[in-house]
């Protein structure tokens, strides 16, 4: 247990000091590489105020009590909150034309500084935030900005990478399965690094994915969690807001590595850890910025060291030896001496894409559009 804790205390060290389209490029409107210290081509303008002259909303994709993605960052804005804060909100929003009168709603309720978190709902952000100029606006995931709108995510990669050490070490065959929301390069990313993690330990393993093409429906994920155990994976991970894979997993005697949040106790005999987000970081850092009128554009992209993702605590169902192993790639990654996309990497076809040694760069990464070796699955055009 005692390693367990140690490792928990590296995997999250800095909390103390983070739906479907095409390959993300640059827009005109600003970098699509995110950067912890990007700096913006422009800014709004910002002047010191008040707690009680900010008024700060979120546009969330699910519910707050979802157990996963919504829930995780409404964590975020309950910390805002504890800055004296008013925030507002407005949960289970569409990515179509309902994300522009949400955003609008939140406007009209006096919000000054909006976060709209899903990938779907950055172009009615940008549409938006062009009419509202005097508004701050911060978006999840994607790659467009303005002097007004920043970009922000988490390197959940890197947390995945370790999640896949977990269940490459629990495997017993050597097949693990990975229920998957849309093919962009988020999701792609996080599979990659996940399936990097697991033939780290077991280097004969495969990851067969599921598209779901869906954030959030319980029954969709469950069933497609359900046909990869049917093939004989006995180990599901996942990209989706909801526990159904998990509780699939559990169902059949196998086990899971969760996503977005700690859900030790929605199929705690199947179990493993989940790679997740505290989007707090972000959260109160960009709020405290807009306080003290330091507020300005950018492409937020931060992992372990920050704080921004860490690993959940290992539970019991994992041995002492993964937790040594977890534990030293974690410092690795956080001293910079490792990446999970270091060189040799081959693709699914066996071409090299990152010589041995070379590192993919972050931009690389974010518009990552192809399969590691090792992952059964395609990515749809």
């Amino acid at each position: 247990m005692k390693k367990f804790m140690t490792l928990f205390m590296i995997c999250a060290l800095a909390v103390s000091a983070f739906a479907g389209g095409k390959k993300q490029e640059p827009s005109s409107s600003g970098s699509s590489t995110p950067s912890g210290s990007a700096s913006p081509s422009s800014s709004s303008p910002s002047t010191s105020k008040s707690a009680a002259a900010l008024k700060v909303g979120f546009v969330y994709i699910g519910a707050i009590n979802d157990e996963g993605y919504t829930q995780a960052h409404d964590k975020g804005r309950r910390a805002v909150e504890a800055l004296g804060v008013e925030t507002a909100y407005i949960e289970n929003v569409v990515a179509n034309a309902d994300c522009e009168k949400a955003i609008r709603d939140l406007i009209d309720q006096g919000c000054n500084l909006i976060y709209t978190t899903s990938f779907g709902f950055m172009d009615w952000t940008i549409k938006v935030a062009k009419e509202f100029p005097n508004v701050k606006f911060a978006h999840c995931s994607g790659y467009q900005t303005a002097p007004n709108v920043s970009t922000y995510f988490g390197k959940i990669y890197q947390a995945r990478y370790l999640s896949g050490i977990a269940a490459g070490r629990k495997s017993a065959t050597g097949t693990i399965g990975y229920v998957a929301a849309f093919p962009i390069p988020e999701v792609i990313r996080g599979i990659n690094a996940f399936a990097l993690g697991v033939q780290s330990v077991n280097p004969n393993a495969t990851v067969e994915v599921i598209w779901t093409n869906t954030w959030f429906d319980p029954a969709v994920e469950k069933q497609a969690a359900l046909e990869l155990l049917n093939k004989g994976c006995d180990v599901i991970a996942q990209h989706q807001d909801t526990t159904s894979p998990q509780l699939a997993a559990q169902e059949k005697g196998a086990f899971t590595v969760g996503y977005n949040v700690a859900t030790p106790n929605a199929a705690p005999r199947a179990y493993l850890t989940s790679p997740v987000f505290h989007w707090e970081v972000f959260y109160v850092d960009d709020v405290k910025s807009a306080l003290n009128g330091t507020w300005k554009s950018r492409a937020y992209w931060e992992g372990l060291s920050s704080g921004m993702v860490s690993l959940d605590t290992l539970t019991p169902l994992n041995d002492s030896a993964t937790a040594d192993m977890i534990h030293e790639a974690a410092n690795e990654i956080v001293s910079g001496v490792f990446d999970p996309f270091m060189g040799p990497l081959f693709d699914q076809n066996n071409v090299e894409r990152v010589a041995d040694g070379a590192r993919m760069s972050d931009t690389e990464i974010w518009n990552m559009g192809w399969f590691v070796q090792g992952v059964i699955g395609t990515i749809p055009e």
